[in-house]
């Protein structure tokens, strides 16, 4: 259900009075859809920041250092699912919604790529702050450093969030369980 739908019909009065079992049943089936957005959300992330984990674990383990932290891209998966929510409720690309699907896709992608660029700088000042050490000991040099290193994360980044962004515009595109029924029913198509 449509958060604009649930408003609608939160707002209708029946017999004077809002009926308080159906506006908790909406609240319910609201709350259930955001769990299952969040999950998903949240297995796209760990995926994919475990993956970069394990090639950074990789290439320094070839240097004969050992490294595990897929704490943290479970940690950041879930931190970051949550900002996404609230980010695509505030539905910052709804001017766009009316130009080619591709707009809005590459829109997402770009802007989701800068939050969690700016997310990872701000988590490394806040570890280093913990650690006594100064802001500009704590930025991270991502990439590697250097502006070459962080246009190389950066596209990395918006590459791998394409797929994520295209899926979620085009389910919007095609309506409510258009997309599932395609990818998952068979004859859908």
């Amino acid at each position: 259900m449509a958060k604009d739908d649930l408003a609608r019909q939160d707002g209708e009065k029946l017999g004077g009075t809002a009926a308080p079992e159906g506006r908790a049943r909406r609240l319910k089936e609201l709350a259930v859809e955001e769990a299952k957005r969040f999950i998903v959300l949240f297995v796209y992330l760990w995926i994919l920041f475990g993956l970069f984990v394990l090639n950074q674990r990789i290439i320094l383990h070839q240097h004969g250092i050992n490294f595990t932290a897929q704490g943290f891209a479970i940690i950041n998966a879930l931190v970051l699912a949550k900002v996404m929510l609230v980010l695509e409720n505030f539905n910052l690309g709804r001017w766009l919604h009316g130009r080619p699907l591709i707009y809005p896709i590459v829109f997402e992608a770009a802007l989701f790529t800068v939050l969690f660029i700016l997310f990872h700088i701000l988590e490394e000042i806040v570890v280093g702050w913990s650690r006594s050490e100064t802001v500009s000991d704590s930025i991270p040099a991502i990439g590697g450093g250097g502006l070459a290193g962080l246009l190389c994360v950066a596209l990395l980044l918006f590459f791998a969030l394409l797929p994520f962004t295209a899926f979620k515009n085009l389910d919007r595109a095609l309506g409510p369980g258009r997309l599932k029924a395609l990818l998952f029913s068979r004859g859908a198509a």
